[in-house]
């Protein structure tokens, strides 16, 4: 059996659910104050780490969505309470009830706009502080492909450079290998006209004989004309050497005639040595005149020079060596080429 309600009972009933209602509203308040801590404590944590901070919120905003639906769910089980204690209130009462739910609901609803503000708020912030990350971390990406590119390249570049080295290497090999094998005929050829083979020139004299002459301007023209072709080559060196007899005459004339003869403006019977280089120089000068006149030779510088007496056949030099010997006395063609002479 249900007692019967009393106006006593009634107040009582009254009084206590205005003192829920009081204790849900501080609840309330104080979940606000609660939340609105959480969001400070998540923008500390944010200015210590950029990335911990965006964790942290979103982790927070998680918390704050959770005691939400918790609360939420508080709310409506709180409802179904009031609906059951309303139905056993009379109706006279259900007004002030009513009221006093209106009441609830209104705060209720400030709580949650007051919490989209601030949750707007941070989560903007929030958000920019993540595309911020995001971009950054797009950035540390870029930089590393770059870094990869120029690391692959480089790779690439050594690969290049060692087998450029190798080559190198191969070559130089080659080149020390021609060098150390080189012949002798690699050089120049030296043409050595001696009288002991038959180029002879009038005893004392730089006159040539007919035969010798006939020779300068056939094949040893040619020959000359050939090896500067192939040594490309363009001056002719003819060298006079003697062998160590003295010579009979007291004084020449060299100094006074050397260069008209060299220049074809006297014949070469008019000079007259009275020493072995004097000698050696007019048969130089001698042989020089004909191999300009050749044709063959055409352009080409002749430059008559005279060793004396002083080196023996093979470039060796004489230590003494008295008496007639044809081998000695005899003329030394070589060519070279105008830049390889020393400045």
């Amino acid at each position: 059996m249900v007692a019967a309600m009393t106006p006593e009972n009634a107040g009582q009933i009254e009084t206590k659910g205005y003192n829920r209602g009081l204790i849900l509203g501080f609840t309330m308040a104080e979940s606000l104050l609660l939340i609105v801590f959480c969001l400070l404590l998540v923008t500390a944590a944010i200015i210590v780490k950029e990335r911990q901070r965006a964790e942290d919120a979103i982790k927070q905003l998680s918390a704050v969505t959770e005691t939400s639906n918790q609360q939420d769910q508080q709310i409506e089980e709180l409802k179904a309470e009031v609906a059951a204690l309303a139905s056993k209130l009379p109706e006279v009462e259900q007004a002030a009830y009513d009221e006093d739910w209106r009441e609830l609901v209104l705060q209720k609803d400030t709580y949650k706009r007051i919490k989209e503000v601030l949750g707007q708020k941070d989560a903007a912030d929030i958000l920019k502080r993540v595309e911020a990350l995001i971009a950054a971390e797009q950035r540390a990406a870029d930089l590393q492909k770059a870094n990869d590119l120029l690391n692959e390249q480089q790779r690439d570049l050594a690969s290049r450079l060692t087998v450029a080295l190798k080559l190198l290497e191969s070559q130089g090999a080659e080149l020390a290998k021609l060098s150390t094998s080189g012949k002798p005929h690699e050089w120049p050829p030296i043409i050595s006209l001696a009288e002991a083979n038959g180029y002879f020139f009038r005893s004392g004299s730089a006159e040539l004989s007919t035969s010798f002459t006939d020779q300068l301007n056939g094949s040893i023209s040619d020959q000359i004309a050939k090896n500067l072709e192939s040594y490309g080559a363009d001056i002719v060196e003819v060298i006079g050497h003697t062998d160590e007899q003295p010579i009979s005459r007291v004084n020449s004339n060299l100094d006074k005639n050397s260069i008209d003869v060299l220049s074809s403006r006297k014949a070469i019977t008019t000079l007259e040595p009275a020493d072995n280089a004097g000698l050696g120089l007019a048969r130089a000068i001698s042989v020089a005149n004909i191999l300009r006149t050749n044709k063959s030779l055409s352009g080409i510088t002749v430059l008559p020079l005279s060793a004396a007496q002083l080196i023996l056949p093979g470039d060796t030099l004489s230590v003494g060596q008295a008496g007639n010997v044809e081998t000695r006395r005899r003329i030394e063609i070589r060519i070279r080429r105008r830049e390889a002479a020393v400045q």
